[in-house]
């Protein structure tokens, strides 16, 4: 009789790998499609200050399913779904602050155009 010592991983069970049928990929290719077909839909169609926050919404949109389908997010460890959400928290966080910043871009203009600053001497008092 043959005997070998067992490790201690040896008795853990392997991780199966997410079995996902063919129709959930030709589902979600047929999803990313359409929403493609969105986002250009939507370039076309002038929405004021809402183009930004539309295009962000149709693009989270297209993220969420190739996270949840392709990555397996879905089917995976819940560790692994919080992981990926705090990632999209802040980069939510950082946007956010981005469009702080370019929103407010020209706000200074007015004063500017009434009150010029000189080059030549850029911290002189103005007049």
């Amino acid at each position: 009789m043959t005997t070998h010592a067992q490790g201690p991983d040896e008795d853990a069970a392997e991780p199966a790998p997410h079995v996902v049928p063919i129709r959930i990929y030709l589902g979600t290719w047929a999803a990313l499609l359409a929403l493609t077909g969105v986002t250009v839909g939507a370039s076309y169609v002038d929405f004021g200050a809402a183009n930004l926050w539309i295009a962000l919404l149709i693009a989270t949109a297209k993220a969420a399913l190739v996270a949840l389908i392709f990555m397996h997010l879905l089917r995976d460890a819940r560790f692994h779904a919080i992981i990926f959400l705090s990632s999209l928290v802040f980069l939510a966080i950082f946007i956010g602050f981005t469009l702080f910043d370019t929103q407010n871009r020209g706000r200074a203009e007015p004063v500017e155009r009434t009150h010029p600053a000189d080059v030549r001497q850029p911290f002189a008092p103005r007049p």
